[in-house]
């Protein structure tokens, strides 16, 4: 937290890591994908900020996809202030992940069942940028 008692921008991107693990790495896994948690990096990211994030309360984080491209995915987040819907929306946030080959140390094209996981899952979210 910083000096305010709010989250800092640090501790806000771990946030949204961990709102993206569970389905890239587990659910994925568990639905027999698993170059996701084989390497995934991000390329981009970009957070905006609402409203403070008090430290210590209680939080809901949305992620949904923004853009799906053949060797990119852009997931974008939406962080309320409570652990409902209808708390205001702290901060917006999105990511853009590229599919990783550790191997050969370059990035990799998403395979169609990996799109398709992903765009069942999360749904195509309107863009409002």
């Amino acid at each position: 937290m910083d000096a305010f008692g709010h989250v800092n921008h640090a501790s806000m991107v771990t946030l949204l890591e961990e709102a993206r693990i569970p389905l890239l790495f587990h659910e994925a896994s568990g639905a027999g994908l698993t170059g996701f948690a084989a390497g995934m990096v991000v390329v981009s990211l970009s957070v905006d900020y609402h409203a403070p994030v008090v430290a210590g309360r209680e939080i809901r984080v949305e992620v949904n996809l923004r853009e799906l491209k053949f060797a990119s995915v852009t997931l974008g987040y939406t962080v309320h202030s409570g652990p409902s819907e209808a708390d205001a929306v702290a901060v917006t946030a999105k990511t853009v992940l590229a599919p990783y080959d550790v191997g050969s140390g370059r990035p990799r094209r998403l395979t169609d069942p990996e799109r398709a996981f992903l765009a069942e899952r999360l749904g195509m979210a309107e863009n409002d940028e």
